[in-house]
């Protein structure tokens, strides 16, 4: 009987092991990280208007280049997060879903020339 009791012990402590693998691996990656092209395609329905939007120059516009904004020493995930959940007078109020600042400060990031 002890010997069973000790194999239903081991086993139970694996499987809880093993959730809770999982739910760190689940909240890790729920914790920020974003999509970089769903990030490319909000920019271009967004922001392109003002900024330039890829690596590529395109001309003179309002607002920085996004490769200017990926490669100042400061920029970083949450600053691009913060920046675009606070309002500013020249840009307008935009409704930013928590999951789309990811994508797009993903995205913005991947600019950033190495």
């Amino acid at each position: 009987m002890n010997i069973s009791r000790t194999v239903w012990i081991r086993v139970v402590l694996a499987a809880m092991v093993a959730m809770a693998a999982l739910f760190f691996i689940r909240l890790h990656n729920a914790s920020g990280a974003g999509n970089t092209s769903a990030g490319y395609r909000l920019a271009e329905a967004w922001c392109k208007e003002c900024h330039t939007i890829d690596a590529a120059p395109s001309g003179a516009r309002r607002g920085p280049a996004f490769t200017a904004i990926a490669n100042r020493t400061a920029t970083t995930a949450l600053s691009i997060k913060v920046f675009l959940k606070t309002s500013h007078r020249s840009m307008p109020n935009l409704v930013i879903a928590p999951n789309q600042a990811d994508d797009l400060a993903d995205y913005i990031l991947s600019l950033k020339r190495s």
